[in-house]
């Protein structure tokens, strides 16, 4: 309601007005009783009327005393009758007789406004609410003007209005950076790659998952390029029309060339350039004919040497083969998630505004941060921020990072009624991973261990690896599936049973085992083919199911040396547990007391066997149950 135009108030408010000025009129006119014809001449022949006033066929009488009419309920003053068409004469000449004053007052006719007022103003209230509930329809269309319909909605950055965004401002992506830079050194100083025969890039694509940066470092461009600089999103080149795309395609072509030297930029290109030929419409549709239009733009016959175009997509595998081709986007620049110092590096310029105690290290807190893309870095230093302000801190400190990274990657803080048996359970299976962990030569350093419900996880080991991995060695491998399976040893040794706890370490162990005798080679019995049946989207994070070209005999034996592993694995975490047991009670006694327990309380419990592991913490491994 708080929404609604002004004037509409405002006449609301007038009409109330009137009404009751009406109301009060009519509460002051005298009580008129309508009365027959036949009743009204005998009034006339009593002599009882005082004056009569004639208007449009309707004659309304003042009576000289108050009579009681119809059926002798009703006392009136005033009475009203209809008249036969055309006046009687002789009631005219009684009238007279009796002395009786006649007025008559012409008929009223409505004209031409007073007969379509009342259809403007409800074609008013209908248009009024139908551009409530739809919207513009103009604005539908691209545009605020059927102008701006075929050129879309694309926005020049001119020098006082770029983006106050710049190259420093872009971290952890440094070679990325310096290709995207480039096109700033060649439109400004285009001469030194003229000396060479060198020409400028057509396009720069810029490829990764999402959150790595590319928009951003799209918008550091328009920042740093002395240049006129054209961003669009390629959704917006689609509409309802066919050819409204492709119209729009050329008109920015044409203004970028007209302003030369350039540069144009285009968010989420896959929207536009996927494959052709796989819609309804054939090679006729309105998405393909834009692509058509950009294709040839870029790399057509009449060329644009002034114009670089940059683009930005996480789908590379769906975008058409042309578009990909040298002469059109001549660079594919890959973003990749950031690796530990790189997230040092972004989360250097997320703090920039945001007051740090003396206790928090970004070393640890970029460790404590594996698979973290720029964004999520960014999304983690606001938590951090907000967390603070809502305990009425002044600074933001360490524990508000830990609280907030184990939020994002886990979830909030549940409360659950979780009962006496089931708490023990809990703490049972988590020092079973603890131990298990701390033990083995080749597993990842411990961080600390909850029991503390967190998203979908009742608890959680978190553990710090040395180094960041790009490949993982076979024992390095054999001692991770142990640890995973080392929660459901726990529970067989100290409760005699186990639960469902363990489901989703049987599943990730299973992914892992099958890896190690599938892709990786690391099973002498089938010995180095690939026989994955799946392959992992390398941005998107998840497999795609791939034809199977092996036989059912092989699907055997993969199966029976995926078992082997994990069966191995099981009893390697049993034999460790069984060989610590009674450090283990007092690890699961603490647990089950306490809740969490850090690194300094996990080393004081189970001795300082494994402390080596514990130095250069890198990042960080969350196994959630």
């Amino acid at each position: 309601m708080k929404q609604l135009p002004n004037w509409i108030w405002f006449l609301a408010m007038g009409f109330l007005l009137f009404m009751m000025f009406q109301g009060t009129q009519l509460a002051n006119q005298p009580v008129t009783v309508p009365i027959a014809y036949s009743e009204f001449n005998k009034l006339i022949a009593a002599g009882s009327i005082k004056e009569v006033n004639l208007k449009g066929g309707v004659a309304t009488a003042e009576l000289i005393t108050p009579t009681i009419l119809n059926d002798n309920t009703v006392e009136a003053s005033y009475v009203t009758a209809v008249l036969p068409v055309g006046l009687d004469p002789e009631v005219m000449k009684v009238l007279q007789d009796k002395g009786v004053v006649v007025w008559s007052e012409p008929i009223e006719e409505a004209g031409w406004l007073g007969a379509i007022l009342p259809w403007i103003v409800l074609m008013g209230i209908y248009l009024f609410f139908m551009r409530r509930m739809m919207g513009n329809p103009l604005d539908r269309l691209g545009g605020k003007s059927p102008g701006n319909f075929l050129t879309g909605s694309a926005t020049e950055n001119n020098k006082s209005d770029t983006p106050k965004v710049t190259f420093a401002d872009v971290a952890g992506q440094e070679s990325a950076k310096q290709e995207v830079a480039e096109l700033v050194e060649f439109l400004k100083y285009p001469e030194i790659y003229e000396k060479l025969g060198a020409k400028p890039p057509r396009g720069i694509l810029l490829v990764g998952p999402p959150g790595t940066g590319k928009t951003l470092l799209a918008r550091a461009l328009a920042g740093e390029a002395a240049v006129n600089f054209f961003d669009i999103s390629a959704s917006e080149f689609i509409e309802m029309f066919v050819g409204v795309g492709a119209s729009r395609v050329r008109k920015m072509f044409n203004e970028a060339k007209k302003r030369a030297p350039s540069i144009i930029f285009i968010d989420e290109l896959d929207a536009v350039g996927r494959v052709r030929g796989t819609g309804l419409g054939g090679g006729n549709d309105e998405r393909e004919q834009t692509l058509n239009q950009i294709l040839s733009e870029m790399d057509g016959f009449s060329g644009h040497e002034t114009v670089i175009v940059l683009a930005a997509t996480n789908r590379p595998d769906v975008l058409d083969p042309a578009l990909l081709r040298p002469g059109r986007f001549d660079r594919h620049v890959t973003l990749e998630l950031p690796d530990k110092p790189a997230r040092k590096e972004i989360l250097q310029v997320h703090i920039r505004k945001v007051p740090l105690s003396n206790d928090v290290d970004l070393d640890i807190v970029a460790a404590n941060c594996p698979g973290f893309s720029g964004a999520d870095l960014k999304n983690l230093v606001n938590e951090a921020a907000i967390a603070a302000a809502r305990e009425g801190e002044t600074e933001v400190s360490m524990h508000h990072f830990d609280e907030m990274r184990d939020k994002i990657v886990m979830g909030t803080t549940r409360t659950l009624a979780i009962q006496p048996d089931e708490h023990r359970r809990l703490a049972v299976h988590e020092a079973g991973h603890t131990a298990v962990a701390y033990f083995l030569p080749n597993a990842d350093p411990l961080y600390k261990v909850t029991i503390i419900p967190r998203g979908r996880a009742l608890g959680s080991t978190h553990m710090l690896p040395t180094e960041e991995r790009h490949t993982f060695a076979e024992e390095y491998l054999r001692d991770r599936l142990a640890v995973s399976l080392a929660g459901r040893c726990a529970e067989q040794i100290f409760l005699g049973s186990v639960s469902s706890g363990a489901d989703d370490d049987i599943k990730n162990a299973t992914q892992l085992a099958r890896s190690m005798v599938s892709r990786w080679g690391m099973s002498e019995k089938i010995g180095p083919i690939d026989l994955r049946q799946s392959e992992e989207h390398p941005f998107l994070g998840r497999e795609i199911a791939q034809p199977s070209h092996f036989s059912e005999e092989m699907l055997n034996k993969v199966d029976q040396e995926v078992a082997k592993l994990l069966h191995e694995a099981e009893e390697s975490g049993r034999q460790i547990i069984s060989s610590h047991k009674k450090k283990v009670e007092k690890l699961i006694d603490k647990l089950e007391e306490e809740e969490t327990i850090n690194l300094d309380g996990i080393e004081a419990i189970l001795g300082t066997k494994a402390s080596k592991h514990f130095a250069d913490q890198k990042t960080a491994f969350v196994k959630p149950i």
